[in-house]
């Protein structure tokens, strides 16, 4: 699956973003395991292990563009992993300057070591453009709902309509979740990316006494934290990478699906950015279909089952793991790439999407006013209790829908809800900008903790 998002000019776009494709490419990874082998021989002088020359011809060496990805790949299917031929291929290019220097290649690191590393790097590389596109999605969102904070919707539960709520509200709700996310993804990388580097069983041995000094300055070398032991079989902190990009894959799809729905033909509310060729059908000319949102909808479903991999991936043997680590290799790019294609698309949509405002208010009267019962409900509840008030408003909303008549002259004309509440008090309580509560005061809040 990776190979068919990240090397494909076919199906790439319409799953991943350009950025993340780019981040994610062979070249870009096997750079990384080679910048990870250069810092381990930087390290490695620093301390007094390794020549410094060697670590300077070794550093020389570590360039992707001397290096054959595709026999890499085809030797990588007999050695078991990537690590073992690109040792074996740095190693011999080394030797092309100074044999010597060849010797210390990979000098006492294991391949977990050194994929592992490679891997938290990447996660870190990847982690920060999905962390670029948060705050420009948030950033959008924030800007409708101050836009849109007196504009009234139909706020609905269980797809049915509810009470009004402030558009803004809406849209402040998904910036909050995107707020929330980018925090997440922050302590993420803080806590959860660390170096990996412990040599052939987690206990450096081959290092000696020095072993302890080449991680130090390992981690300081790639800028990663030194965990307290290595970890080629605690995968936790992967899992929790995985799980927080799980959370902001369905933190997109709860706002893909509700785009989804307010671009249907009946509500027609609000719509994707508009362009020639975009949304469009191959046989209707008419359609507008929404592009984004379903690309959105469509990482939200396949997520969920890269994340159950790598969940399982924490199960291994011993000290090191036979196919559970293995498995992660193509999963958690597949998952960047398609966590990265959902959040660009939630992008798209916040900054461009196009609302119906005076639809909106139309539909907000569908029901000829029965959005409004909840409001006059509570108000004749003051004055006679909840469950009488309950079951007149009730009463009368029947009598609307089956007089298909304004819920408003139902009541109008009813003298146990008159006597209770005069004719200008109900015209009040029908006007769906005066029953929103603490909306206003939520999308303060909200807007404040999306801002970064």
């Amino acid at each position: 699956m990776t190979d068919f998002l990240a090397g494909s000019d076919l199906y790439g776009p319409l799953f991943a973003a350009a950025n993340m494709r780019a981040v994610l490419a062979d070249a870009a990874r096997v750079q990384r395991l080679l910048d990870t082998e250069a810092a381990l021989a930087r390290a490695e002088a620093a301390v007094g292990v390794i020549p410094s020359r060697a670590a300077a011809v070794i550093g020389a060496a570590c360039r992707a563009e001397r290096y054959d990805v595709t026999a890499l790949g085809e030797a990588a299917r007999a050695a078991g992993n990537v690590a073992i031929p690109l040792v074996r291929a740095l190693t011999a290019e080394v030797a092309k300057t100074d044999t010597t220097a060849a010797g210390y290649v990979h000098w006492g690191a294991t391949s977990q070591d050194i994929i592992d590393t490679a891997l938290v790097l990447e996660l870190r590389a990847g982690l920060d453009l999905l962390l670029l596109d948060l705050q420009a999605a948030a950033s959008g969102f924030v800007g409708l709902a101050e836009q849109y904070r007196a504009t009234p919707v139909a706020g609905r539960t269980w797809l049915q309509h509810a009470v009004p709520i402030p558009l803004g509200l809406k849209f402040a709700g998904y910036a909050g979740a995107l707020g929330r996310a980018q925090v997440r993804l922050a302590a993420l990388r803080s806590h959860a990316l660390v170096l990996q580097f412990g040599g052939a069983a987690g206990t450096l041995a081959a290092l000696g006494s020095a072993g302890l000094a080449v991680c130090e300055r390992l981690g300081a070398e790639l800028g990663l934290t030194v965990p307290e032991a290595p970890w080629h079989a605690h995968r936790d902190r992967l899992a929790e990478v995985a799980g927080g990009l799980a959370i902001l894959a369905g933190s997109c799809g709860k706002i893909a699906r509700d785009i989804t729905l307010l671009m249907q033909t009946e509500i027609a509310e609000a719509f994707e950015p508009a362009a020639p060729g975009r949304g469009g059908s191959s046989t209707m000319p008419q359609k507008r279909n929404p592009v984004a949102a379903t690309m959105v909808l469509a990482a939200a479903t396949i997520v969920p089952n890269l994340v159950a991999t790598l969940y399982f991936a924490q199960v291994g043997e011993h000290e090191r793991a036979t196919g559970a680590w293995q498995a992660e290799w193509a999963t958690f790019p597949a998952l960047l790439l398609v966590v990265s294609g959902a959040v660009r698309a939630i992008v798209e949509i916040a900054e461009g999407l196009d609302i119906d405002a005076e639809r909106m208010r139309a539909n907000l009267h569908i029901t000829h006013g029965q959005i409004m019962a909840e409001a006059v409900m509570m108000a004749l509840a003051s004055k006679v209790g909840r469950q009488s008030a309950h079951h007149l408003v009730e009463e009368a909303s029947r009598v609307a829908s089956a007089e298909h008549r304004p819920l408003q002259d139902v009541l109008a004309a009813n003298p146990k809800i008159t006597q209770h509440v005069d004719p200008k008090e109900l015209a009040r309580l029908f006007d769906p900008l005066g029953y929103q509560g603490a909306s206003q005061t939520f999308i303060d809040r909200l807007i404040a903790a999306a801002k970064p």
